[in-house]
């Protein structure tokens, strides 16, 4: 334990400050987070001028849809804000992203354009994804109804696509605000298959994945604080790497940081959780490149529910667009859509099932 609080102090840096050194070598960053954490959101709010003041002038979102690339690009460089539009645009990528932070991005954003000089350089809020089609999905995926509910193909390669076409192929940067599957590079993930010798298959084909494979140390991830997969139950589990990472944080009094795994101290930390299955010897640095504490996970906030969202929509649009339906039941009134959006905020629910 004293060799990882040792390293943590000698090489402290604010996650600020981690994030842009990390761009000095790297041209996209992508952020795995755990989706609707309030403290993960704010920090991003919080970098994004000093994004824009060090030469990044791109932010990638997985909640938004290349559809409406236009109408984000002229609600971020408008001369007044439309609160409404920013809602209209997250639920048509997701009709139940009713979390106030994520659009208060597209804010932030907004104000930094608009305390920019005319004539300069605006910064950009790139969508990663496309509208998907769940209307008539069944909840059975199949070969062929995923053919019909991702139309524009296969979603890591659609945005691996994007990426490079606006982004690389133009010398320019991006930081990725993206869930964490979709962030891996390196690290290949068990995939249960009942004909395998050891019931598992490797998967290296997504989104971090591919850019990776083609664009190598451009490429970087950093992992937001969070908990892991459980190898028995499949759940949130906060033991294993994260548990140990708490008690070094706790040496700094629970100072937010970022600091690196790859050929570090800290990356040597073991790793007990779902990831290591097919591996030996499994450490932090097999996950990632970097990593961010912002808090102790049972300090972390949920996202604000945005009442608001539904305003001017019918109920039939979201129960026709209801995402995942093999996941989450379709909600059959108002009174269940907000209890599903409200559940998945509350953070010891999902992490602690309390």
């Amino acid at each position: 334990m004293q060799k990882y609080i040792n390293y943590l102090k000698e090489n402290f840096l604010t996650p600020e400050q981690y994030i842009l050194r990390k761009f000095n070598d790297h041209e996209v960053i992508l952020l795995g987070e755990d989706h609707a954490v309030k403290d993960t959101l704010n920090m991003v709010i919080t970098l994004i001028p000093l994004l824009y003041h060090s030469g990044v002038y791109n932010l990638g979102m997985e909640f938004g849809a290349s559809e409406d690339q236009a109408d984000l690009d002229r609600l971020i460089t408008s001369e007044e804000y439309d609160e409404t539009q920013a809602r209209n645009l997250l639920f048509t990528y997701n009709v139940k992203w009713a979390y106030k932070e994520y659009a208060e991005i597209y804010k932030a954003v907004w104000k930094l354009n608009k305390s920019l000089p005319k004539d300069a350089k605006k910064f950009r809020i790139v969508n990663l994804s496309y509208i998907y089609n769940w209307e008539g999905f069944s909840g059975m995926r199949t070969p062929i109804s995923l053919r019909k509910v991702f139309h524009k193909g296969n979603i890591a390669a659609f945005r691996a696509d994007l990426v490079e076409k606006e982004i690389l192929a133009k010398s320019e940067k991006l930081f990725v605000l993206t869930g964490t599957p979709h962030a891996f590079t390196k690290l290949k993930n068990p995939v249960l298959d009942y004909n395998a010798d050891q019931f598992y298959i490797l998967q290296g084909d997504g989104f971090g994945n591919r850019l990776y494979e083609k664009f190598g140390s451009k490429i970087c991830t950093i992992l937001m604080h969070q908990p892991a997969v459980n190898i028995d139950t499949l759940l949130p589990d906060t033991t294993g790497g994260m548990q140990t990472i708490e008690a070094v944080m706790e040496s700094v009094h629970n100072k937010p940081g970022g600091f690196d795994l790859e050929n570090t101290a800290m990356g040597d930390i073991p790793d007990v959780n779902y990831h290591p299955v097919p591996y030996k010897n499994f450490t932090l640095k097999e996950v990632s490149d970097g990593y961010i504490f912002l808090k102790p996970i049972r300090q972390q906030q949920g996202c604000t529910v945005d009442y608001e969202y539904l305003e001017g929509k019918t109920f039939e649009e979201v129960q026709k667009n209801w995402p995942d339906k093999d996941w989450i039941p379709v909600p059959q009134n108002e009174k269940e859509y907000w209890q599903e959006v409200e559940g998945y905020v509350d953070l010891r629910k999902r992490y602690f099932r309390e």
